[in-house]
């Protein structure tokens, strides 16, 4: 079995060549044949040279450069579609993942599974700015879509290709993977991980991150349970308009009976009738906006990064503008 190795680094200096080498000393004696795909997201700090130097060096090592930042997620989706192995193991580049725990993986990963994502049970972390919001929000997000993940935020995973390659992650979606593996019927497996403390560089995540989860986890949601049929939530949202206009112009009415003369201009009735609308308008929009987002991307084979050039790939996949941004 080949293993293509997804790293995104953004602004990881100090540890691109640490990473680079515990990969290899961890691969090499494990008898699989493997790549090294890193995916530069736009680094400002010589990341871009040093990543160039190892591709130079070692012909396992490819690398993706962006021409700008574009996120982790974005960097992700670039490993996944370069990527020309049979398993895809994904990575963070800064170090607190621990490559040591690859292999005991890819064995999980060997017993029949399509994917094996990492539990890091003992996180090395902040408790309030990175450990308390991920409890709420892989809380909050396995009780909603009713899939039983501790860790969605571990970036350590073994996909089988063919089933990475059908997703398409944009936005923030990379924490999402396990769910939408589940929904292409991937069989799924979670095991405990090394977790360590980040020792150079700083972390690109902090409490704000906790709004954007909530967001995509209400776009996950509707994916998973209206993507095929969205009148059945759309119809409920009409029946209970239907009920509360009904509800209302009862009320109006027996009002009226009772001696109310301006019935337009009771606050309260003005207040529910535009907030409800409103509400209503936003969410639809917003859902919509995510359907067409999706037709997008899937139909069109538009991406939401762009490449400035590769190397260490073969002739016909190394190329200086691979993906043209929307």
């Amino acid at each position: 079995m080949r293993l293509s190795i997804v790293v995104p680094v953004f602004n990881e200096l100090e540890n691109v060549n640490r990473m680079h080498r515990q990969l290899t000393d961890v691969l090499q004696p494990s008898g699989y044949d493997y790549e090294i795909i890193f995916v530069d997201d736009g680094s400002t700090d010589g990341s871009r040279n040093a990543l160039g130097v190892l591709a130079d060096s070692d012909s396992a090592v490819k690398v993706v450069f962006f021409r700008r930042n574009y996120g982790q997620t974005a960097a992700m989706q670039a490993g996944i579609e370069y990527a020309s192995g049979d398993a895809i193991v994904t990575l963070d580049g800064d170090l607190q993942n621990d490559p040591a725990d690859i292999p005991m993986m890819v064995r999980k990963f060997e017993e029949g599974y399509d994917l094996v994502h990492g539990w890091r049970k003992q996180r090395q972390d902040a408790w309030l700015s990175r450990k308390l919001p991920s409890k709420i929000a892989n809380w909050l997000i396995s009780k909603a879509t009713k899939v039983p993940v501790h860790d969605l935020g571990c970036t350590l995973k073994v996909i089988r290709t063919d089933i990475a390659k059908e997703l398409k992650l944009y936005g923030q979606m990379h924490r999402f993977i396990p769910i939408l593996a589940s929904q292409h019927g991937a069989r799924c497996a979670e095991v405990v991980t090394n977790h360590r403390a980040r020792q150079f560089g700083e972390s690109k995540y902090g409490i704000a991150r906790t709004i954007q989860v909530i967001l995509d986890l209400m776009t996950v949601k509707y994916l998973q349970n209206y993507f095929a049929n969205p009148m059945k939530l759309f119809g409920r949202l009409a029946l209970l308009c239907g009920a509360v206009s009904a509800a209302s112009a009862f009320g109006t009415i027996a009002m009226k009976i009772f001696g109310q003369t301006d019935i337009t201009g009771n606050p309260l009735f003005l207040t529910a009738v535009v907030c409800f609308l409103a509400g209503l308008q936003f969410i639809s929009l917003g859902l919509l906006g995510e359907v067409s987002a999706r037709i997008y991307y899937s139909s069109e084979h538009n991406s939401t990064f762009t490449v400035d050039r590769t190397k260490g790939f073969a002739a016909n996949q190394d190329r200086s503008d691979a993906k043209q941004a929307a």
